[in-house]
């Protein structure tokens, strides 16, 4: 039997593939059975693994939520299921950078915006195109995109179900960082790595406090920033002399 997610490890980078090529990487209720076990066995395991990527094996990311699935009456081990494995991949301590080249449409975008960050090739295509097959999303599409872009453009994506060109998707914010098809790959680890080479502990806060504030007023965010901070790192004390070695 195929794995539907692959994982590599990387030097502190746990690179999870989408691997449903022949179905462009069609979201089914087996993959994400497999996705969330491997959020849970690397959520906890912080102090191996840094940081985590998101990719589809082949032609694209993903083409979406499988239609033939829906079609068919998916079976679900419990209710919302693919909502909360989503919701998993968020809440896992390390940052999730979610690498998108070619297709990237409706749950697939539902999926990629579980990422901290999105990364693009040139040929990445981005569309929510639920309005197109009279659906509704029930994976965070509503709440995550607007947060992530804005209201308007996300209006506008949501009710057109029109396709955006990685460039476009930059300049929306939706992507942080396009990169060269033929170089993709390897510019996510390397994207990756850059990030590794500071301290796991203060990436894990960082995240930790953007995930706790969001939707807080200012002056909340700022108390819960101060009580709730992870504090200084194990390895401050070390970095601080390296620092001054230099």
């Amino acid at each position: 039997m195929t794995d539907l997610v692959l994982r590599e490890d990387i030097d502190g980078i746990a690179v999870l593939t989408l691997n449903r090529p022949d179905k462009l990487n069609a979201l089914n209720v087996a993959l994400f059975q497999e996705l969330y076990a491997q959020a849970q066995d690397i959520g906890a395991r912080p102090s191996e693994i840094g940081c985590v990527v998101i990719k589809g094996a082949g032609r694209c990311f993903s083409a979406g939520h499988d239609l033939g699935d829906i079609a068919a009456g998916e079976k679900l081990p419990r209710p919302n299921f693919q909502a909360k494995v989503i919701e998993a991949l968020t809440q896992m301590p390390q940052p999730v950078i979610s690498a998108v080249h070619g297709h990237c449409y409706t749950g697939a975008l539902e999926l990629a915006l579980a990422g901290d960050l999105i990364l693009a090739s040139d040929n990445g295509k981005f569309a929510d195109t639920h309005g197109k097959w009279a659906l509704q999303p029930v994976w965070g599409i509503s709440q995550r995109l607007p947060r992530k872009i804005g209201n308007s453009k996300a209006t506008e994506m949501m009710l057109t179900a029109r396709t955006y060109s990685a460039a476009q998707a930059l300049d929306m914010g939706l992507v942080v960082q396009v990169f060269a098809d033929e170089t993709f790959e390897t510019d996510v680890i390397d994207y990756c790595q850059e990030m590794l080479q500071n301290s796991w502990h203060s990436l894990r806060g960082y995240k930790a406090l953007l995930n706790g504030t969001d939707g807080m007023s200012l002056p909340e965010g700022l108390a819960y920033e101060v009580y709730n901070g992870a504090g200084t790192g194990p390895d401050m004390a070390e970095r601080i002399a390296g620092f001054g070695k230099k």
